[in-house]
């Protein structure tokens, strides 16, 4: 019996030729790889260290805590339609009341705190 050859066929590439695939890191410190994460450490820097002077780390680390709060907070989200997340909450929460299980103004610092 007389066998016939195949023309040949493409080789399928085997995985386990591949390279790992390359993973890029963002340096730290290079304002020129995430202009965003410098623009917020420089932000919290003016507000911490370059205006107060803390006895502990523990100090700053409360200081800093705060003010990641109150800066998130109180900025403006075109995600939330312009609102603040504590007014989107608030909003949320006088449209549909029976969403929460309780009131959220008393989550939030006000000025009668």
């Amino acid at each position: 019996m007389i066998m016939l050859q195949h023309p040949a066929q493409p080789r399928l590439p085997d995985p386990s030729d591949r390279q790992p695939p390359l993973h890029r890191l963002t340096r730290p410190f290079h304002p020129w790889t995430n202009v965003q994460v410098e623009r917020m450490n420089r932000t919290l820097k003016d507000v911490t260290i370059r205006s107060f002077h803390y006895a502990t780390l523990e100090k700053l680390a409360e200081h800093l805590k705060d003010c990641l709060w109150a800066y998130n907070s109180a900025r403006a989200l075109r995600s939330l339609k312009g609102k603040t997340p504590i007014g989107f909450i608030l909003e949320r929460w006088q449209d549909e009341p029976d969403r929460f299980h309780q009131d959220p103004n008393h989550c939030f610092p006000g000025p009668n705190t």
